[in-house]
């Protein structure tokens, strides 16, 4: 089973977390990566090109000279092609260049840059990413404490917006941050480094290994999280409870 260190903000290493066989330790495919790529690429090609044949241009109603006896050779019209201002010929018109790939090639593909990354050791697993207030050098110091080489691309994916982090991140031109439901292949690919908090494994793992759909991945977040919340709250009241208790006993003895 593939297994990654867990990083704070400072860049200590504070826990192993052992990632899912079926999302983060898959073999590659190569011939799968290269046509969901070449898709992906191929529909955000808008395809608005377009020129006018001769029917299209204005003018050219009148024929420009008599038929004979010019000595130039016979035209009809001043807009055919050989003239300035003329049509064209077999240019480009608007076209639809849609590509469509099965959904489980699709994953396929994201699994297979995942196992990659986790592979090659350039998936970073981070605790949380928070700053409580925009500032680009705040940023900067966390990714240079994170086991990042510099001058490499970085991309950051996130469980949810965070205001805090994208205005601190979109000044820094190798870095980009990204939400975890826009996850798709050639950005993975185009950075040299994934960074995630736990919470972007988790939905990762529960959507591409378990099969969820991206709504049910955050609501079962919500709920673990609000489940820890609440977990922590009591432990917290247990503790409030025995300190207070062993007050009252020493109280008692004295």
């Amino acid at each position: 089973m593939p297994s990654t260190t867990v990083y704070n903000m400072a860049g200590e290493a504070v826990d192993q977390l052992e990632l899912s066989e079926q999302v983060f330790g898959v073999t590659p495919n190569m011939a799968v990566l290269h046509q969901v790529v070449t898709a992906q690429l191929v529909n955000r090609r808008q395809g608005n090109a377009s020129t006018k044949t001769r029917s299209e241009v204005s003018g050219g109603n009148k024929k420009p000279y008599r038929q004979k006896g010019t000595g130039n050779a016979r035209q009809g019209s001043t807009r055919a092609p050989q003239f300035r201002h003329g049509g064209t010929v077999f240019g480009p018109k608007p076209h639809k260049y849609h590509h469509d790939v099965p959904k489980k090639m699709r994953r396929l593909a994201i699994r297979s840059a995942l196992s990659d990354k986790v592979a090659n050791d350039t998936l970073i697993v981070v605790k949380e990413i928070s700053l409580e207030v925009p500032r680009t050098k705040d940023m900067l110091a966390i990714l240079e404490k994170l086991p990042a080489s510099s001058g490499k691309r970085v991309l950051m994916m996130l469980p949810r917006r965070d205001e805090n982090v994208i205005l601190s991140t979109r000044n820094i031109p190798l870095a980009k941050v990204q939400h975890v439901s826009s996850i798709n292949v050639v950005e993975l690919l185009k950075h040299d480094y994934l960074i995630m908090p736990l919470n972007t494994v988790r939905w990762i793992e529960m959507v591409f290994g378990e099969g969820m759909s991206s709504e049910e991945a955050y609501l079962r977040l919500v709920d673990e999280e609000s489940e820890a919340v609440s977990e922590s709250a009591e432990q917290s009241d247990e503790e409030s409870e025995a300190v207070s208790e062993s007050a009252e006993q020493s109280d008692s003895e004295a």
